[in-house]
């Protein structure tokens, strides 16, 4: 399941969490954030046990979207021990996003 990330949790659950997260930065009007839903919903079930995946919202959070320079929706940034590590830029495929996201947090 898809985790919601906001300016409350984002401390706890991204930023101080054990196991890498993977953060997308979406918006109700965009649509390439909309047909990502279903893969980022499809990896965060198949990738429960490596990664946590949630997403958050840039209209109701902007300063987050703001520290991290998030011009562009979708925008996905992968972190580890609080620290990003990848950002994956636009839509993509659901293999080629498992792809990254693995290579980006790999020891």
């Amino acid at each position: 399941m898809v985790k919601e990330f906001t300016t409350s949790n984002f401390q706890t659950e991204v930023l101080s969490s054990a196991k890498p997260v993977a953060v997308d930065f979406w918006a109700t009007w965009c649509g390439p954030c909309k047909a990502m839903l279903p893969i980022l919903e499809a990896l965060s079930n198949d990738m429960a046990s490596e990664i946590t995946i949630g997403k958050l919202s840039v209209e109701q959070d902007p300063e987050i979207a703001g520290r991290y320079g998030v011009m562009t929706l979708p925008t996905i940034l992968v972190f580890k021990n609080g620290t990003v590590v990848a950002q994956i830029v636009g839509a993509v495929a659901k293999a080629d996003l498992q792809n990254r996201i693995l290579t980006a947090i790999q020891d």
